[in-house]
Parts: C-alpha cells; sequence; structure tokens
C-alpha cells in the first residue's frame, strides 16, 4: 500500500487534485490523505470547490490563513510536520507555487519524506513575485518533478538539474485533465450572464498591493465595459481594497467568487479573458478563448509565443488597444499541455519510483 499525502490551500491546487483524487480512487493499492491548510479559507472559495468537483473531503483542515507570508508559511510548516509524524506517508504531493507548496516540501524534506512536485519548472524571471520564490525553493529539494510543458523542462536544464537527484518528468497539465472531465458539468451562476461579455479576474498582489497598477486596470476594464459587458468575480481580498479606495468601477459587475463549475460555464461563454492569474490562462486556452494577461510576465509562455495570449500588464492603453485591436490565433487544436492523461502518468511514476 502506498500512502500519499496531499496539500491543498488555494483555489487552483483543488482543481488539481480533484482531477488527480479521481484517478487514485481507482486504484486500491494507493490511500490518498488530503490535508487543506486553509489558505483559502472563505465558503466560496473552498468549500464549494470540494461539493462540485466531489474532491474527498479533508482528512486534515489546519484552518491558517489571512496572515503575512512568513507566518503563514512558518504555522502550515509546524502543523503539516505534525500530520506527517502521525501518519508517515510515501509521498508528499504538493501543486504550484503558494504558501502551501512550499510549507509542505519543506516538512516532508526535513522529515526524510519523498516530495512530488506537480506544475514543476514554472518560471516568470520575477523574483519580487512570492510565487517565483516558492516554485524555486520547492523544486529544488522535490524528488520528482512533473513538468507540464517542454519550457519548464528547459528552465530546470538551464538551472542545472540534470545535475542533480531528482527525477523530470514530462506529464502534461492536470489541469488539462480537469478541464476534459468537469467542461461536460457546467452549472449556470446565479447572476444573469449577458449573451457578449468578458471575463475578468484580479488577484495578484503585484496589482492589488499597488494602488497605480489597480487603478490603471480599473480604470481600463471601466472604460472597455461603457460597450462590452465585463464580469469580474473578486477574491474577497481584492473587495475590501477596492471598497475602500475611490477607484471607478460602475460600469464592471462584480460578483462574489463563484465554483469551478461556473466559471467553467462562463469560460465556454464569454469573448475574451482578462486576467492576472496563472491558472486562468491556461482555462482561457483549454476553453479555445483569447487571453489578455494583465501582468508584466507570465511562466505559460508558450501561449504568448503561440499568439493566444498577450501580456498587457497594468497598463490602461495597452489594455484597450490589445483588447480592441489585436489579432489573437484562434487555432487552438495545437497541443501545449498534453491529452488530459497527466493524471495516469502521475500515478504510474509514483507507483514505480
Amino acid at each position: 500500500m502506498i500512502k500519499i499525502i496531499t496539500i491543498i490551500g488555494a483555489r487552483p491546487q483543488f482543481i488539481k487534485a480533484a482531477a488527480l483524487s479521481r484517478e487514485i480512487a481507482n486504484y486500491d493499492n494507493i490511500e490518498e490523505i488530503i490535508v487543506h491548510t486553509g489558505q483559502h479559507f472563505d465558503a466560496n472559495m473552498s468549500d464549494i470547490f470540494f461539493e462540485q468537483m466531489s474532491i474527498p473531503k479533508p482528512h486534515y483542515n489546519l484552518d491558517i490563513h489571512g496572515l503575512g507570508h512568513g507566518a503563514m508559511t512558518g504555522q502550515m510548516l509546524e502543523k503539516i510536520e505534525e500530520v506527517l509524524i502521525t501518519e508517515k506517508p510515501n509521498w508528499v504531493l504538493i501543486y504550484g507555487d503558494t504558501n502551501s507548496t512550499i510549507a509542505g516540501a519543506l516538512a516532508a524534506k526535513k522529515l526524510h519524506i519523498k516530495v512530488a512536485h506537480v506544475e514543476a519548472g514554472l518560471r516568470s524571471f520575477n523574483m519580487d513575485m512570492p510565487e517565483e520564490v516558492n516554485r524555486i525553493l520547492t523544486d529544488r529539494i522535490s524528488d520528482i518533478l512533473f513538468c507540464p510543458t517542454d519550457t519548464a523542462i528547459n528552465n530546470l536544464k538551464n538551472e542545472g538539474y540534470e545535475n542533480i537527484d531528482t527525477k523530470i518528468v514530462k506529464s502534461g497539465d492536470i489541469m488539462q485533465d480537469a478541464a476534459i472531465f468537469y467542461s461536460q458539468l457546467e452549472q449556470k451562476p446565479n447572476i444573469e450572464v449577458p449573451q457578449e461579455f468578458i471575463l475578468a479576474t484580479i488577484h495578484r498582489a503585484e496589482n492589488t498591493d499597488n494602488p497605480k497598477r489597480l487603478g490603471a486596470i480599473l480604470e481600463a476594464l471601466n472604460e472597455i465595459a461603457k460597450k462590452t459587458p465585463i464580469i469580474l468575480p473578486l477574491h474577497p481580498r481584492t473587495a475590501q481594497i477596492i471598497q475602500k479606495s475611490e477607484y471607478k468601477t460602475d460600469n464592471l459587475r462584480i460578483i462574489e467568487p463563484v465554483g469551478y463549475l461556473e466559471m467553467v460555464y462562463m469560460l465556454n461563454r464569454c469573448e475574451i479573458v482578462m486576467t492576472d492569474s496563472g491558472g486562468l490562462q491556461k482555462e482561457a486556452f483549454f476553453f479555445a478563448k483569447p487571453c489578455l494577461t494583465m501582468r508584466d510576465e507570465t511562466e505559460w509562455v508558450e501561449l504568448i509565443d503561440n499568439n493566444f495570449n498577450v501580456l498587457v500588464g497594468a497598463d490602461k492603453s495597452k489594455i484597450i488597444d490589445n483588447y480592441q485591436k489585436h489579432q489573437f490565433n484562434t487555432n487552438f487544436d495545437i497541443n501545449l499541455y498534453g491529452k488530459g492523461t497527466t493524471a495516469k502518468t502521475i500515478i504510474k511514476i509514483l507507483q514505480n519510483y
């Protein structure tokens, strides 16, 4: 029997964990223990994903949230270590680049438990992003690096990982597995959805914590929304920042966060996606929608290289001009992230390592 502890804490991790947990359920020789750090604790950001996506309820909920990076990561490290000592797993499975990710990796490594990093090798090359720090440190101490793309593998090779005792695997992207399965189960959100609209999200600290950047983004969206409706599901933290400011959002249809199946519904029907989210950039591609990324760089460079995505930063003119004029690639048949077999690949490797 192989015991795997899966560490999750943020929305994208719930989606990835759902896809892999569905596959794990088909194996009698694998036991999965899910640990939810609590990083996303609001019901609309957490509970709804477990309910809609039939993710097994977490065996442990650490309820750690609302703290600074150091305090949050430190508390997660302490609590995860306690779980690992109790459960004695063969593997700790971590996703992405959050504080939950690095805390899980550190706790496991210090106890000499093997670490598997799903979505390894990604780089934005911006060390001001806490996510970049998390992903670099996590990769360095993981035993298996499951890379979604050739670009991710090349990043690791450029950093000398061929000389490090770790296994690099091109697994494909686990979110592609999720998109293929859950697209059949879409749910209409509890709002009026226009026939033509833009789907937007803003949550990155580099934007929300910078008044100039956030103001420019909101001004651009508000201007575009005069002609084309924009639906903007807002993270509670971002909503609070906007409420305390004087930013104009009169033309925007701001709603509370929605579940993954409601997002799938809107992705299937929107005209274009505008976001600073890493995950949503890929989801736009999965659902054959162009994307404007409101960041200065992205870890998903293949979307830029193939003209499915354009970086517009927090530049009001750039956001508006690219929305109005840019000619995107419309051939979404290209295989960038695998064919939905990532979960099977990961499990096969973990069983035979």
